[in-house]
């Protein structure tokens, strides 16, 4: 049953010229681009966040992804101040100039999905969809990204392992996390982010870099007001809802954020994800010894041994890997393996295997 009551209705809205003809154009592209156009058996729910505490908003994220009731997808809109996301199995000192960043009041956060670093600040947005797993599809919850641009004039691309691009550059990553009862899709929109600033905080793997065949991380990526100057952070907000609403076939029920962000569940979460030990756990007392990147992503593994006994006594993997639960089961592997025989691995996960093999051979 999708909720009766709906967000102000945006189908008079006009972006601005996108061609001499836009509607015509817009039209056709729809019809050319394979994007979702149907109706879904399912309540539909917007939240939009006024907040910029990177901790609050991705507390909100986790409070929906646990208790959202079954049958519902939501869309979530939120963004960060001068804020440094890193993925759930990466290790912060490799990835962001931390010193830098807080000593200049930005945030450092960690995500609780896989994939790289990424810069946020307010001239972003970012996405979170919620979705029953029944319900669940990432195609179409990226076509509700790319409709939203077509009136722009702006036809995008799925490429790679979860990236959106315009023009072969990328502006948007996206990062994927199961629950219980829901599973949970986000990314960014980079839209007036500024690049410098990203360029500062954050440190890009020179392999990466290489492999990529570009100079920078500025380079690989494009803010879409330099195709469209009039797109905004803000006015893109109700080109999102109108296409989730269109490309899902309802209407979406507004859910309060004040009446989230009082939740004492939510309080609980931003503690957790805002404390030094989550954001840092045990990086500071590690040395790496060992670095690669494969097909799947870059990896980072730091050991702590016990010569005397020949065995890991502890293990960290830092790694861009969209895959968190593979990496768990691979640290899981190696600790308390023997140093000087390869564990035994039966997962047929070629992540692992890779790991495993970094190590030993």
């Amino acid at each position: 049953m999708v909720s009766s009551s709906s967000l102000v209705r945006t189908s008079g809205f006009h972006p601005g010229n996108s061609g001499s003809n836009p509607g015509e154009t817009t039209n056709q592209a729809r019809q050319n681009s394979g994007l979702f156009y149907c109706r879904t058996m399912g309540k539909l729910q917007v939240v939009i966040s006024n907040q910029y505490d990177p901790f609050l908003n991705r507390a909100v994220e986790q409070y929906l992804t646990d208790n959202q009731e079954e049958g519902t997808v939501t869309m979530y809109l939120w963004k960060n101040q001068q804020t440094v996301v890193i993925g759930y199995n990466q290790n912060p000192y490799a990835e962001c100039n931390v010193q830098l960043l807080l000593g200049e009041g930005g945030h450092l956060m960690r995500r609780g999905t896989g994939g790289g670093a990424v810069y946020h600040d307010l001239g972003n947005i970012n996405f979170s969809f919620i979705a029953d797993k029944k319900l669940y599809d990432v195609r179409k919850q990226l076509s509700v990204i790319q409709d939203a641009l077509l009136p722009y004039g702006l036809q995008t691309e799925i490429s790679g392992r979860n990236d959106l691009t315009y023009d072969g550059r990328k502006f948007s990553g996206n990062a994927f996390a199961k629950g219980q009862k829901n599973n949970l899709h986000h990314g960014t929109i980079l839209i007036k982010t500024d690049g410098a600033m990203m360029q500062r905080y954050l440190i890009v793997d020179k392999a990466k870099l290489m492999k990529n065949g570009v100079k920078s991380v500025a380079s690989r990526v494009i803010n879409l007001s330099e195709a469209v100057p009039e797109l905004t952070s803000e006015n893109i907000k109700q080109p999102l809802i109108a296409s989730f609403e269109k490309i899902y076939g309802g209407k979406a029920e507004l859910l309060d954020l004040d009446t989230l962000m009082n939740k004492p569940e939510v309080q609980t979460i931003k503690d957790q994800i805002s404390g030094h030990d989550f954001l840092f756990g045990r990086w500071e007392q590690f040395k790496t010894t060992k670095k690669a990147r494969f097909a799947w992503g870059g990896v980072e593994i730091a050991l702590q041994v016990d010569e005397a006994n020949a065995i890991i006594k502890d293990v960290q993997i830092a790694t861009d890997c969209l895959e968190p639960e593979t990496i768990l089961k691979a640290e899981q592997l190696l600790q308390g393996a023997s140093t000087k025989t390869m564990p035994i691995d039966d997962s047929d996960s070629e992540i692992i295997h890779d790991i495993i093999h970094l190590i030993y051979d």
